[in-house]
């Protein structure tokens, strides 16, 4: 995925915008998913890379 940090806006609970929420909670999903290894760059603007196990 692309784009996982929003401009950072991700990283900041101030910012409530729905993009912003449902871009967390579907980080924090996939990071706790046994089903998958991922790892997320901090290239740009975000990238996450995940795989089945």
């Amino acid at each position: 995925m692309d784009n996982v940090f929003l401009g950072g806006r991700v990283l900041d609970p101030a910012y409530q915008e729905a993009r912003h929420v449902t871009m967390r909670r579907l980080n924090d999903l996939i990071a706790a998913d046994e089903r998958v290894v991922s790892v997320m760059l901090p290239v740009r603007d975000g990238v996450t890379v995940a795989r089945r196990r």
